[in-house]
């Protein structure tokens, strides 16, 4: 057995990616896609004229109502490929504006439902952010599932669970990057690999709190920088990995064990946590200087490629 199939015996495979072409061959029960990743699939010879045709069916309207049916026409392609759930991103312009995200994952929704896909086929990627956990929130009550994306931080977990968000996306690589560039020439390696490293850490800690106090979000491990830190989290409720990693997973044929462990976890000795004061998680999110950098670093990247994404639309 390779360790990808072993992987999927303790954990829901997903896979990262807008390259639905890509899909089969891994079998995946869910996919994700964002901004960057479907900025990078229309720049492929295969997939600019699907982004040309979108564009030329709706010449005339907004570019970000464009940019909207671009990313619901790529998820749709994804679902005829995936049993499961595929996650499309609100634009990022907007992750500090509750309203406009409620109306922007909503009109995701409407054009979901009007290709013929059931709204519980489809999780709304929203940022972490206060004002995006409180859309979150009104959005899960009116029965648009969600799932918390660019999470690096405990408290963000927290608040997410207290909303009862469907799911989060928290990012393991973004951390270890961040941990290997502020040590510099003192990161040893081995010594920060599998378990020791700091983004496998952080969700280890995640998943263990929910499971402790019953939380039903679902937690997703993302941003992966090799598949050690993919095995280091077998057990996890969900883990969504590139193209190319799942194409390492399935290649080797190294032993892989559960890590992580929802039974173990539920006799835990853990401290009560919340974050549903919006004066307290602010607080919490500033005094962890990773995740405040990391939380806005994100959410620039995300905006630039959306931009990129609209000046393709306005030039085909």
């Amino acid at each position: 057995m390779n360790q990808l199939d072993a992987l999927k015996q303790f954990t829901t495979v997903v896979a990262d990616t807008g390259d639905f072409r890509q899909l089969a061959q891994f079998q995946p029960q869910d996919a994700t896609t964002n901004p960057s990743l479907i900025l990078q699939a229309v720049q492929k010879p295969e997939y600019a004229p699907l982004l040309k045709a979108v564009a030329h069916a709706h010449r005339g309207a907004p570019v970000d109502a464009i940019v909207d049916r671009l990313l619901v026409r790529f998820g749709c392609e994804i679902l005829a490929l995936v049993e499961g759930r595929v996650s499309t991103e609100v634009d990022a312009r907007l992750s500090f504006d509750a309203d406009a995200t409620c109306a922007r994952a909503e009109r995701l929704i409407d054009l979901y439902r009007a290709a013929g896909v059931p709204a519980e086929r489809v999780l709304i990627k929203i940022a972490a952010t206060w004002e995006g956990i409180r859309a979150a929130k009104r959005l899960e009550r009116d029965g648009i599932r969600c799932n918390l994306t660019l999470l690096f931080s405990f408290c963000q977990a927290v608040a997410c669970g207290q909303a009862g968000v469907r799911l989060i996306s928290p990012f393991v690589g973004r951390i270890y990057d961040w941990h290997k560039k502020q040590a510099g020439a003192a990161w040893d390696e081995a010594a920060n690999a599998g378990a020791q490293d700091p983004g496998v850490q952080s969700v280890a800690r995640i998943f263990n709190h929910y499971k402790r106090f019953g939380i039903a979000t679902q937690v997703m491990g993302a941003s992966f920088r090799n598949a050690g830190q993919i095995t280091a989290l077998a057990g996890c409720d969900l883990l969504t990995i590139s193209p190319a990693l799942l194409a390492q997973l399935a290649t080797s044929s190294a032993p892989l064990a559960r890590a992580l462990d929802a039974d173990a976890a539920r006799h835990m000795d853990l401290p009560a946590a919340s974050y549903d004061d919006e004066a307290q998680f602010r607080l919490a999110l500033n005094q962890d200087a990773m995740a405040t950098e990391k939380l806005a670093e994100g959410i620039r990247a995300f905006i630039a490629d959306t931009e990129k994404l609209q000046a393709l639309i306005r030039a085909a």
